[in-house]
């Protein structure tokens, strides 16, 4: 049996897609314009498909799972589940105007036309708001809908905002922050379900990976137990005696959201020769 897996078949998220997947172990080729491929050394064929499609396929279990973003699994409201976020294709869904008009808050956009590809989602963020509101749905260039007398707004994906800037705009309500999913069909067998659990393993293993670095540092053993106050670790920092008396190495691993406070504390308690590597996989 092979588990069935759906992704973008092409641009920022198929890139993204495929690279998880490597980093899981999982060689998989990808011809050119091809619509399908296997796995060669895990139980999981690939489908590219176009990622608004994607829900959609899930649902009917043409493909078993999918990695899509959550902007689009939340627009298509199919009967699906999300299980696991992938740390890629981040972004967010906002509300952008004219630069040079004032917007204090959503009631700005009561009786106004706004422009999108994701009328759900806006019809959803309006009525949150009891606002009022025409939504014009477009599929494409919707930055240019005020410029050309469409809309008195938009809202729309926005990465960088560097789009909106061209356009004259000004990003002012995030409506959804998103970024890639993993998802699921809610009537999996048995059987699929434990090749998902399989591959969930690896991608939480290559997360936790990219989130966390490996320290390895010289430190006085007069001051040991200072350092080691200030290693959090998995469980507990690996201490080894140096070659020279009165000193010990210390291996610990730090998360990327605590590395330089902690790298700073290490270096004033006397740590030296600091170490860092990056971490491949991670099993916890």
């Amino acid at each position: 049996m092979k588990l069935r897996l759906a992704i973008q078949k092409s641009g920022r998220l198929h890139d993204d897609s495929m690279r998880l997947l490597k980093e899981c172990g999982i060689d998989i080729s990808n011809g050119v314009n091809k619509l399908k491929s296997e796995a060669s050394n895990f139980p999981l064929e690939v489908f590219f498909l176009r990622d608004d499609d994607i829900p959609q396929y899930v649902e009917d279990a043409v493909a078993d799972i999918g990695f899509v973003g959550e902007n689009v699994v939340y627009e298509k409201k199919k009967k699906i589940d999300v299980v696991e976020k992938l740390g890629f294709g981040k972004c967010r869904l906002s509300i952008a105007i004219s630069k040079g008009e004032n917007y204090t808050s959503a009631a700005f956009l009561q009786g106004k036309r706004i422009a999108t590809s994701y009328p759900v989602l806006v019809e959803d963020f309006l009525k949150a708001n009891n606002i009022t509101a025409e939504i014009h749905e477009i599929s494409g260039s919707v930055e240019i809908a005020p410029g050309i007398g469409l809309a008195d707004a938009i809202c729309d994906l926005v990465s960088s905002g560097s789009t909106l800037f061209m356009n004259g705009l000004q990003e002012v309500e995030p409506i959804l922050q998103s970024q890639a999913v993993l998802v699921k069909n809610e009537q999996l067998s048995p059987e699929q379900q434990a090749i998902l659990d399989k591959l969930l393993f690896r991608i939480q293993s290559v997360k936790k990976a990219k989130n966390n670095k490996y320290v390895l540092l010289n430190a006085p053993n007069d001051k040991l137990d200072e350092i080691i106050s200030l290693l959090p670790g998995m469980k507990s920092p690996t201490v080894l005696p140096l070659a020279e008396a009165g000193w010990s190495s210390v291996h610990s691993v730090l998360s990327e959201t605590q590395f330089w406070d902690i790298i700073e504390k290490l270096k004033a308690a006397g740590a030296q020769g600091i170490l860092v590597v990056p971490i491949e996989k991670m099993i916890i």
